[in-house]
């Protein structure tokens, strides 16, 4: 059943990704990957907040949401290939950049979903 609710979470995830990263990035002409930023950023979001809930989540919830819709909505190796992307075009700041805002912004939007959520529940 689990893996069930996995795939059924990752078939949400995985076109919602492809579909906003192309809506955001078609609205900027940097060379900033903005598009892969916001589905990173709205799945560090979600899983900080699913985090918080801590055991008022129940475990097939966090299966659906957690692994499956959050695992496929964001999107490790394209991070990783648009850095690397941007070096190569000696786009050393945009690059620089790239990394650190993401892992900034992830890290923080993580830490204060699970902070609020769990001050809501807790």
């Amino acid at each position: 059943m689990t893996v069930l609710l996995i795939f059924l979470g990752a078939t949400v995830g995985a076109p919602l990704r492809y579909l906003t990263d192309r809506a955001v990035q078609s609205r900027h002409q940097s060379l900033f990957p903005w598009g892969t930023f916001t589905v990173n950023l709205f799945g560090c979001l979600v899983l900080g907040g699913l985090a918080g809930a801590g055991s008022a989540l129940p475990a097939p919830l966090f299966a659906l949401l957690g692994t499956g819709f959050c695992g496929a909505l964001t999107t490790y190796s394209t991070f990783g290939y648009e850095t690397v992307r941007l070096a190569e075009q000696r786009a050393y700041f945009a690059a620089v950049a790239n990394v650190v805002v993401s892992l900034a912004a992830g890290v923080g939007g993580a830490a204060f979903a699970y902070q609020t959520v769990h001050a809501l529940l807790g």
